[in-house]
């Protein structure tokens, strides 16, 4: 698998910091509107938070992600969860392995895959003809001021941080060049600035959402704490709300397509 070495997640941290990204997804399951008895693939299911909630209008819901132990999260809920890679699934025998499904579905996940071309490939592949693929990702210009204080912070401790961060945070023409070239029609997609509260703080999210980051820079786990803490001080004066809460400058890219019938 072509994994994003960046893309590595704790359930249990996951679920302590970061169960508002379910919590919030659930706005992009309108574009989905999923039906009864649909075959719909969760791309980048986590830990099958919404995955349930589609299965819960009456489809069957099926979960793919990355991470091993995401999906062992997701089958503990019941969810119908495999480990795979979204960036092969347009390969030979992966479309017989599979099936053809009614719809596809992805909650802030497709940033995390480096190959997108490939990805929209694959999703392509497993749709039935007419089927339809709606989500939510990280867009153009996500995290821009919590991206750079993770930057500067490791930076200044000497870290050797890669130039590029490992995401892919697109903007509607790219994301729809992508998907056109690929067969879709119909495409939708749009920013939506989405100032988002950190229930834990900045410290949590930088430790749930850049432990992969910090295995690329070569953070050792003894000094990921007063990074993550360092991180929060030093964006305090821009990120931190009246009542000292924190709140995260994400911009979110919601889209829906379909494949010609």
């Amino acid at each position: 698998m072509m994994i994003n070495a960046a893309s590595r997640w704790s359930p249990a941290e996951y679920a302590r910091h970061g169960a508002f990204v379910p919590a919030l997804g659930a706005a992009a399951l309108t574009l989905l509107d999923p039906q009864p008895n649909e075959l719909i693939l969760d791309i980048g299911c986590g830990d099958g938070t919404l995955t349930q909630q589609i299965g819960a209008s009456g489809a069957r819901a099926i979960g793919l992600d990355a991470s091993p132990e995401m999906v062992e999260a997701a089958r503990a809920r019941g969810v119908d969860a495999f480990v795979a890679d979204a960036q092969l699934l347009g390969i030979d025998k992966q479309v017989a392995r599979f099936g053809q499904f009614d719809a596809a579905f992805s909650n802030a996940a497709l940033h995390w895959m480096l190959d997108p071309a490939a990805v929209a490939k694959g999703v392509f592949a497993l749709l039935r003809d007419g089927g339809r693929f709606a989500g939510e990702m990280g867009g153009e210009g996500n995290l821009e001021i919590l991206r750079r204080g993770v930057r500067e912070e490791l930076t200044e401790r000497g870290y050797d941080v890669p130039v590029v961060d490992p995401q892919w945070y697109a903007s509607p023409e790219e994301f729809r060049d992508i998907y056109a070239a690929a067969g879709f029609d119909r495409i939708e997609a749009w920013l939506i600035d989405r100032p988002t509260p950190l229930p834990t703080g900045i410290a949590g999210w930088v430790k749930t959402f850049r432990t992969g980051w910090f295995d690329v820079c070569g953070v050792p786990a003894e000094e990921r704490d007063a990074i993550a803490e360092a991180v929060e001080a030093r964006l305090a004066d821009e990120l931190r709300e009246e009542d000292g809460s924190y709140r995260a400058d994400y911009v979110r890219l919601r889209f829906r397509m379909n494949k010609p019938s």
